[in-house]
């Protein structure tokens, strides 16, 4: 019987549709993996930069207001140690979110909170409340009980925090670390 068929007398050649499209060959199929592969990589490279670029528009955002605990905790004329919980800790800092400060309430009843670190190069300064000093163990900084500079190699005197009194409670603005571009 197919050999009595005329295929000119078939239907309509448009109703059986078009044939099947050939592959697409292997050298563009490897074009657009490439070119894939390389936008994916541009943006793993363009997205910090675009971070670092735009960060500065968000101002203050690493601070925060850290409550240390209540005013009356801290007695007029002396100086104690305190310490927060860095704000924006993430779970791998472990015990380095933990962060200490000097409190000093004056004899007026206003705190001065000071970092912890000497602006020499860092290391954790201690009070001696005989002499009234603080005093840096690494390479011999001294500071007065206000925070200036007495001695030694530190550049400028105690970097201090910024406070303020609410509902009894003394906060501090805190989770950004002190540096050399803080003015005194």
């Amino acid at each position: 019987m197919a050999e009595n068929f005329n295929y000119k007398e078939a239907p309509d050649v448009r109703m059986l549709g078009e044939g099947p499209k050939p592959e697409p060959p292997r050298r563009t199929f490897l074009f657009w993996l490439g070119a894939g592969i390389n936008v994916v990589a541009g943006l793993l490279i363009a997205l910090p930069i675009i971070g670092y670029v735009f960060n500065s528009w968000r101002g203050t955002g690493w601070q925060k207001w850290i409550t240390l605990g209540k005013a009356d905790d801290f007695p007029k004329g002396e100086t104690r140690l305190a310490t927060f919980v860095n704000p924006f800790r993430v779970p791998w800092d472990g015990y380095t979110a933990d962060i200490p400060c000097w409190v000093r309430r004056k004899d007026g009843g206003d705190f001065t909170v000071f970092a912890i670190n000497c602006t020499h190069l860092g290391c954790p300064v201690r009070w001696f409340p005989e002499s009234k000093l603080f005093m840096c163990p690494c390479h011999g900084g001294v500071y007065y009980a206000d925070g200036s500079h007495a001695a030694g190699p530190p550049p400028r005197g105690l970097y201090e925090y910024e406070t303020r009194i609410v509902d009894g409670q003394l906060q501090i603005k805190g989770g950004r670390l002190p540096s050399l571009q803080q003015t005194a």
